[in-house]
C-alpha cells in the first residue's frame, strides 16, 4: 500500500477545504482500508466543502459522506483485498475521514458489498441520495401507500434524492408528480417518469391548514411551508416521508392532518440505518436502478474539481447526481 495519497482536508469550519497530500499513517485508527475509486457530490458535502455550513463534528476532516472501491488492506475475516465494496453515512465525512479522498480507512460494521449488477460508478450514481430514496419508497410502502391508493409527490425532484425517488415510484407503478422550481428540467423530469411537473406556487396557499385530499404519499426533501402545504393536501390515511431540509427546518402546521386524516409523518435517516434494512434498500436499489436511467440524471468530475462543483450545487446550478472519479483529474 502507498505511503501517500492525495484529499481535501477541512482544517476549518468558516474556511474552504484544501486540496493536499495526505501520509496513510495519519488515517484514523480502523480495520479496513479502501483504495477509493468513486465518491459523490452532495448537498452536504458541498456545505462542508466550501465552509458554508457547520456539517463537520471534528477537525482536520476529510469530507465526503459516500465511497466505494475496492479492499486494498484487511484486519477482519470479511473482507479480503480486492473485494468491491461501498459506505454510506455512519458520519465519514462528520467524525471519520470521509470519501473526498483516494483511499479511506474504515470499519467492517460500515461495509457494504458492492451488489451485483451494480458497478463501483453506478453504486455511486446512487449514493447516499438514491439510498435515502430508497428508504422513502420503503417507507411508504410498509405503511400502505400502494400504486393504487393514488398519487405521490415529490419535492426537490431536479435533485439527487427527489430524482432517483421519481424514477424508483415510475418504475414501481406510482403516478408520480414531480416538484421543481426550475422550468428547465421539465423534460428532464418527465424522462424520469413523473406524469407532472409542478412549481411549488401553484400548488395552493400554505396558509390553509385542511386542503382538498390529493396525494396518497408524499417524498419530501424541502421541509418548511411546501410540507406543510403538501401535509394539509394528504389523503385519509396518507403518508409523507421526509428527510431533507433544503427549503427551511422549520414545519409551520397544525395537528389537523394527523388527528383528523390520520395522515403518517416519518422521518427518514440514511446515516445510522441498521444493517439489514441497509442491505434491502441496496439489494432493491441493485434491482430497480438500471445503468442507462443512473447515466441520464448523473455527471462525472474529477475529485480535484469538487471544490469548485460544490459551489455550484449551492448555487443551485447542478441538475441530478454528481459522481466523483479519483482517478482522473481536470
Amino acid at each position: 500500500m502507498e505511503t501517500e495519497f492525495r484529499a481535501w482536508m477541512v482544517e476549518d469550519q468558516e474556511q474552504p477545504a484544501v486540496w493536499r497530500t495526505v501520509n496513510v499513517s495519519d488515517l484514523p485508527q480502523a480495520d479496513v482500508w479502501v483504495r477509493i475509486a468513486y465518491s459523490s457530490l452532495n448537498y452536504k458535502d458541498a456545505l462542508a466543502l466550501t465552509g458554508k455550513g457547520k456539517v463537520i463534528r471534528q477537525f482536520p476532516m476529510i469530507p465526503g459522506i459516500d465511497l466505494a472501491g475496492e479492499v486494498i488492506k484487511s484486519d477482519v475475516e470479511q473482507y479480503a483485498e480486492g473485494d468491491r465494496v461501498l459506505v454510506t453515512g455512519y458520519g465519514i465525512g462528520e467524525t471519520h475521514w470521509g470519501g473526498l479522498s483516494e483511499i479511506a480507512s474504515l470499519r467492517t460494521e460500515w461495509l457494504v458489498p458492492v451488489p451485483k449488477p451494480l458497478s463501483l460508478p453506478d453504486a455511486m450514481r446512487i449514493g447516499t441520495a438514491g439510498f435515502t430514496a430508497m428508504l422513502c419508497v420503503m417507507a411508504l410502502e410498509e405503511h400502505g401507500i400502494t400504486p393504487e391508493r393514488g398519487e405521490v409527490i415529490v419535492t426537490g425532484a431536479g435533485g439527487g434524492v427527489g430524482g432517483i425517488a421519481v424514477t424508483l415510484l415510475s418504475k414501481l407503478g406510482y403516478n408520480v408528480a414531480a416538484v421543481s422550481r426550475r422550468p428547465e428540467l421539465d423534460d428532464y423530469l418527465r424522462s424520469l417518469g413523473a406524469s407532472q411537473v409542478l412549481r411549488p406556487d401553484a400548488l395552493g396557499d400554505p396558509r390553509k391548514p385542511l386542503q382538498a385530499e390529493r396525494w396518497a404519499g408524499v417524498v419530501d426533501t424541502v421541509g418548511g411551508e411546501l410540507l406543510a402545504l403538501l401535509l394539509s393536501q394528504t389523503k385519509y390515511e396518507g403518508c409523507a416521508a421526509i428527510c431533507g431540509l433544503a427549503g427551511s427546518a422549520a414545519l409551520p402546521t397544525t395537528v389537523l392532518p394527523f388527528i383528523l386524516r390520520g395522515v403518517r409523518l416519518i422521518g427518514i435517516d440514511s446515516v445510522r440505518c441498521d444493517a439489514g434494512r441497509r442491505g434491502e434498500a441496496w439489494s432493491r436499489l441493485a434491482e430497480l436502478m438500471k445503468p442507462d436511467r443512473l447515466n441520464a440524471m448523473t455527471r462525472t468530475i474529477a475529485l480535484d474539481e469538487a471544490l469548485a462543483y460544490g459551489e455550484k450545487l449551492l448555487q443551485g446550478e447542478i441538475r441530478g447526481r454528481l459522481i466523483v472519479d479519483t482517478r482522473i483529474r481536470e
